[in-house]
Order: C-alpha cells, then structure tokens, then sequence
C-alpha cells in the first residue's frame, strides 16, 4: 500500500498485467480480472467520484447502483407499463434495444472526455483530487489490457467467442474490460448522454436502462418506431451503435423480456435463463447426481434460484421442481 501510495504521487504507477479468461454465463464473455494492486487504484477512483455521478444519473438507470439493480429494473419497467396504459385499460407498447459489442465499442477519447467533464465540475483545478482523477484516469481508460495478458482456458472457449465481445479483435483506441469497479462506473457515465437525449431532447419519460439493455414505453407504436431512428443517430454521433438482431417492440400484453423476467401487466413471470438454471440445478442434485457435482454448491444454487422465484409468479414452478425432489426420492427407495 505505501508502494503504491508513491507511485501514485509520483506519477509512476502504471495498470499491472491481468489474466484473461472467457465465462459461459449467462453468456458468453470475454473477463480480464485486474491484480489486487489495480482494484486497490479502481476503489481509489470509484470513492472520489462515484457520489457525484450518481446524484446526476437518472432515476431509470439501474445498474451498478446502490438501492439499484435488476428487480428494482423490472419493477420499474412494470411501473412504466401500467402508467402508460393506464392500467392496462390502453394500449400501449414496449421498444427494446441493446448495443452491439458496448465494451468493446467504447471510445477511448470520448470516455476520457466525459469523465474529465465531471472532474471539471467535482473539484477546484490543481487540487490534490483534481490532479489525482485526471492522472489515475487518463492511465486506465487508455491502458491496452491484451498487452502481455495470461490467457487461461481452453482454446474451444476462445474460438466460441464471437469477435464483437473481445477486446483482441477491438478496433484501435476503443473498448474497455468487462470486470473492473471502473468498467462498470465508465458504463454509465458514457451512457448517461444517451439517457439525457432519450428523456430530455426527445421528451420520452419513460425510459429505463440497464448497463446496454433498455426501453421505451409509450401509447403511440409510431413514435417508438421514429425514436428508434434517433436513438440510432445520435448513438452514431457517440461511436456506438444499435444490435441489428436485438430490436423489439410489441404490445405490453404480449409480455415484455427483461433482466430475467418476462413483464406483463399484472404479473411478473421467470424468463427462460432463470427457468434454465432452476432446473438444471434441480436435476443435477435430485434426478442424476454424479460424484464429480459439489451437491452442497448446487444445493446453494437452487436456494438462490427458489429465493428469486420468490418476485414473481412462481406456484407452477415450485410444483415442478418439488416433482423432481419426489420422483428422485422413490427412485432411490
């Protein structure tokens, strides 16, 4: 920590070399996990400027957040739906858009840019904090992660990865690494142009984002379909762009996708990776347990899914998994 504290003062700390490897799930994803030295650096920063952005984010920006996250998502989206419809009473309809390869895409510069925008408005220049921010900033965004990384996995994991999702294929002076305290705080700081745009320019209050995932909802299914139109511009004009294959927009009873659940009005339903995970635990403790499973870590596992089926409608599920207990349990006797 004392070393550390010098190169910081010194102005000689440099981002140490990670490891690199690739995660299945949910998805697919590229991770480089920082040395213990570096996450020291990114609570650093986080500490210094984190309050400050989040007292300017919008209320429907949920991730990475305190009193934020995925349910508190969904339930705000239930909310938007309801309001807009009138309790359903009107019709009403859900855009939803994702970014295409959104860490890999960032531009350097431009999130350089922002994050000196707040740092300009956080603190008096040539303050200790002042020149504290810009250096430790200025050192992660442009730092090259893939510079002399350990790789660790199975060459299968690498080829699986579509190149949109790793920074090795990432086009000069863009992406950022998915895994750092700052990656995520970066996230949202560049996105919170788009949030304002959305809200403010184009006056579509409600509006919700999480990390690259968000919605629209409105009345009027041709004004969702222009927004998608200007969004798409205005994300151009930021060096971002729109996931041609992830664009939704249909009408709230239909049931809306969103951050593990489907929205209805009236209820709320497990979407398929929650419905895949619940039972995929539940078989692999009751219905053909191996030696080579760690019972008690799957054990934990399906607590976690049953506490989250507690948010939703859940009693068909609940009578399926308790199906599976008793079935292995008579097959044992």
């Amino acid at each position: 920590m004392i070393s550390l504290m010098r190169d910081i003062n010194n102005r000689t700390y440099k981002p140490s070399r990670g490891i690199a490897f690739i995660t299945r799930k949910s998805v697919i994803r590229e991770i480089f996990a920082a040395p213990f030295r570096d996450r020291v650096v990114h609570h650093l920063l986080f500490d210094f400027v984190a309050d400050w952005w989040d007292n300017r984010f919008i209320y429907d920006n949920y991730s990475c957040r305190k009193r934020k996250g995925n349910l508190f998502g969904i339930r705000r989206m239930y909310h938007h739906m309801m309001s807009v419809s009138n309790n359903a009473a009107e019709p009403a309809y859900v855009l939803k858009l994702d970014l295409q390869g959104y860490f890999m895409s960032l531009p350097r510069d431009g999130l350089f840019e922002s994050v000196r925008w707040g740092i300009d408005r956080q603190f008096a220049k040539n303050s200790f904090e002042y020149k504290t921010c810009v250096y430790l900033w200025r050192e992660i965004i442009y730092d090259d992660p893939t510079r002399n990384v350990t790789k660790r996995g199975s060459p299968r994991d690498l080829a699986d990865l579509p190149k949109s999702k790793s920074l090795f294929h990432a086009k000069k002076g863009t992406g950022i690494v998915i895994g750092n305290l700052t990656s995520q705080l970066l996230s949202n700081i560049y996105l919170d142009k788009l949030d304002r745009y959305v809200m403010y320019d184009l006056g579509l209050k409600h509006y919700g984002r999480y990390v690259d995932d968000f919605y629209i909802v409105h009345n009027d299914k041709a004004r969702l379909i222009k927004a998608a139109k200007e969004i798409n511009g205005f994300l151009e004009s930021i060096g971002l762009k729109m996931h041609p294959k992830k664009r939704f927009l249909q009408e709230i009873n239909k049931g809306v996708p969103f951050l593990g659940a489907v929205v209805y009005p009236f209820r709320l339903q497990p979407g398929k990776r929650l419905k895949k995970g619940l039972f995929k635990s539940a078989h692999r403790l009751y219905a053909e347990p191996r030696p080579e499973y760690d019972l008690e870590r799957l054990e934990r596992s399906l607590q976690s899914y049953t506490g989250m089926l507690e948010h939703f409608r859940n009693k068909k599920w609940r009578r399926k998994i308790e199906l599976i207990r008793k079935t292995r349990g008579q097959l044992t006797a």
